[in-house]
């Protein structure tokens, strides 16, 4: 099988076969390598982002600046990308012809207000109306229903099958005069966790209901995933990872028998027309930024877009009121416009990754050896060098320490949200990337992990961590205290 997906990868012409200049992956082995030295730190491993890690103060707006090694005029072209995602729609007609089109239904006016300082979302504090959910949302989907919607999914155009009302995901906003989908209501069950050395720790079990409906009942059989906005650090450097570097460390039937059978999610690609490596989202349903910013334009903000091009963002038709709503398209259908999308494009793909800290602290020198030797890299891969590629000199042939695998992975029931989306299963998710997990206060005011933000740190985000990763969960369970503290101290310094 994975033969078969790495020969039908190896044909794409898109986005990697016209830039790769050179993919010198046997030069790159052994600087890929793990170590196995945890007397001093690696070298560059400050440099997490590459040549384009920032390396300045260290305050709020970190995760918001521009790769170093851009040159003066993408610096340009990232501040008006910037100005794009920052940018709060209006309702259509407006005066601003170039920033009117909002929803009609909506979860956020700007990409911003989620990526708060291009950071990591939240939990509300509390239901609605006493707080919202402007980080995160519901997804939403039905088991296949015909023959059709059976079809769609095995051959990998459809990752899921919207709800027939609600659509793909609930948006609890609308413009003037229509009435929000509904409220996302959330509720918590604790129970307590013993650790080696005395310590109990509470762990939070979230359940997720919708109230307030604004378009009536929802279908009986609907399945619900919640979703916290991510962190935006480092995203072309992902995408500019070989993807035989990410499918040489899928193992679906656990040949190696270490009890890590991580997968790749194929998913359609807009693009390219077909089907191709998925990367980006929870469970690495998007396969391209370009598609991953479209469908959050038009799913989040109600945009259209040149690849979404749906004026009325995520309505049904079953909602035939939303979709005869005003829209703010140009000339050419669209309401954010290709060069809009562009702009955007080169923000994402350009938002440094900050440098390590305390790396050669001894603590945190047996932090990472603890981390090492546990087995996290077994899905946390330490790091990568990216492709060569001609349109993208800045993020090309980069050392980088994402720590990451970006495969699925079996995550145990505890955090199953029994949704499938593409080839994840409910329980499987793609290992997110731990840089800059350790400024997540700096950025955010929080420290909220996981999809739903349902651990309120890192000790707790790692004691949700089961199937796959039961055995690591285990052992991190066992460790004397000043060992996970240790480890906790590395997990900081990212």
């Amino acid at each position: 099988m994975r033969t078969i997906i790495l020969a039908t990868l190896l044909t794409i012409a898109g986005l990697y076969a016209a830039a790769v200049a050179s993919t010198p992956n046997q030069e790159n082995a052994a600087v890929v390598a793990p170590t196995t030295d945890f007397t001093a730190a690696e070298r560059y491993e400050t440099n997490q982002g590459g040549a384009g890690t920032f390396r300045g103060t260290i305050n709020a707006n970190v995760f918001s600046q521009p790769a170093t090694n851009i040159t003066s005029e993408q610096r340009l072209l990232f501040s008006v990308g910037n100005g794009f995602f920052k940018r709060v729609w209006v309702t259509a007609p407006a005066s601003t012809r170039s920033a009117d089109g909002l929803g009609p239904l909506y979860n956020a006016r700007a990409c911003q207000r989620c990526h708060l300082k291009d950071g990591r979302g939240h939990p509300p504090s509390a239901n609605w109306p006493e707080d919202n959910a402007i980080s995160m949302f519901l997804r939403l989907s039905i088991p296949p229903q015909t023959e059709e919607h059976a079809a769609l999914l095995e051959d990998g155009r459809a990752n899921v099958i919207p709800e027939p009302t609600y659509g793909g995901q609930l948006q609890d906003f609308a413009i003037g005069g229509m009435a929000g989908e509904g409220r996302m209501v959330v509720t918590y069950e604790e129970f307590p966790v013993e650790l080696a050395g005395g310590e109990t720790v509470m762990l939070r079990t979230p359940t997720y209901a919708i109230s307030d409906l604004g378009y009536g009942a929802m279908h009986p059989d609907v399945m619900m995933s919640p979703r916290v906005a991510p962190q935006m650090i480092g995203l072309g450097l992902l995408e500019a990872i070989d993807p035989e570097d990410i499918l040489a460390q899928a193992d679906p039937d656990d040949a190696d028998g270490d009890g890590i059978s991580g997968r790749p999610n194929m998913v359609w690609s807009e693009e390219l027309g077909e089907v191709t490596l998925g990367r980006f989202g929870w469970k690495a349903g998007e396969p391209f930024l370009n598609q991953q910013n479209s469908h959050a334009f038009t799913g989040d903000v109600g945009l259209s877009t040149p690849l979404s091009p749906y004026a009325w963002g995520d309505c049904t038709e079953n909602q035939p009121a939303c979709r005869a709503a005003h829209d703010g398209n140009d000339e050419n259908g669209h309401e954010a416009t290709a060069e809009m999308m562009e702009l955007v494009l080169f923000y994402t793909r350009n938002l440094a990754v900050p440098a390590r800290r305390d790396v050669d602290d001894p603590t945190v020198l047996a932090g990472k050896e603890l981390f090492y030797e546990t087995g996290c890299i077994a899905c946390h891969t330490p790091k990568y060098v990216t492709l060569t590629l001609d349109d993208r000199p800045e993020l090309s042939h980069q050392l980088i320490w994402p720590y990451t695998d970006l495969l699925l992975h079996d995550m145990g029931e505890g955090l199953a949200d029994g949704r499938p989306e593409g080839r994840a299963s409910g329980s499987e998710w793609r290992t997110p990337p731990l840089w800059g997990i350790g400024l997540t206060e700096t950025v955010s005011g929080h420290t909220f992990f996981l999809h739903d933000g349902r651990a309120r740190n890192l000790t707790e985000a790692i004691l949700w961590h089961g199937g796959e990763a039961q055995e690591a969960r285990d052992t991190f369970a066992a460790m004397d205290p000043q060992d996970r503290a240790a480890l906790l101290r590395f997990l900081e310094s990212l």
